[in-house]
């Protein structure tokens, strides 16, 4: 049977959709079948039009990139959230999709699912670890199977050393470097691996 992973995310300016790439190339390179989704903007269109880079990064995406469904989270049977870190947790427009999974979450939807996620921040401790953390608790409450990148491989500590999930530091704007995008490459690949592992 085919892995499914879910790969959804929230992207303002670039960096989480970047990291969102790797996760999905990874996990197509080790057999999966995969959807890249972004969550639907909350912002209003003058704050995204007063920053010229959130601006040029919606239009990039409005319709290259389907909008996630609760029907995606569904047909998945492995899945990878990603967030820019706002205040140490998730941002808004990925936190209101998650807060509209509740009756697929009780009607087991989620149960045994391997799960990952990924991040960036404006700078090195903007809250990176507790925003992965905070998704964690999402996958605990849904009956997931966290899946981290550890230290199981060399190109973690290339990246970064971040050993909960890839992230990267953007600075004024800056996308993913090379390392990065390919840690998140390992991350993805190595989610669909366990799933495949799970599925037996």
């Amino acid at each position: 049977m085919t892995v499914r992973v879910a790969v959804v995310y929230y992207s303002a300016t670039g960096s989480v959709h970047r990291l969102a790439e790797g996760v999905a190339d990874g996990a197509r390179t080790a057999g999966a079948d995969v959807r890249l989704r972004r969550t639907p903007e909350l912002a209003p269109d003058t704050a995204i039009a007063a920053n010229p880079v959130w601006q040029a990064h919606v239009d990039a995406t409005k319709d290259s990139v389907e909008t996630a469904t609760l029907a995606d989270l569904e047909w998945c049977n492995a899945l990878a959230l990603g967030t820019p870190t706002r205040f140490g947790t998730p941002a808004a427009q990925l936190k209101q999709f998650i807060d509209s999974t509740g009756g697929l979450w009780q009607a087991g939807g989620f149960n045994n699912k391997p799960a990952t996620s990924f991040t960036s921040s404006s700078n090195q401790h903007g809250g990176q670890e507790s925003t992965i953390l905070a998704l964690n608790n999402v996958f605990y409450h849904w009956g997931c199977i966290i899946v981290s990148p550890g230290y199981t491989d060399p190109l973690v500590s290339a990246a970064g050393g971040n050993p909960y999930g890839t992230s990267w530091p953007s600075g004024d704007g800056e996308l993913p470097d090379a390392a990065t995008v390919t840690a998140a490459h390992y991350q993805g690949k190595r989610l669909a691996a366990i799933a495949q592992r799970l599925q037996g």
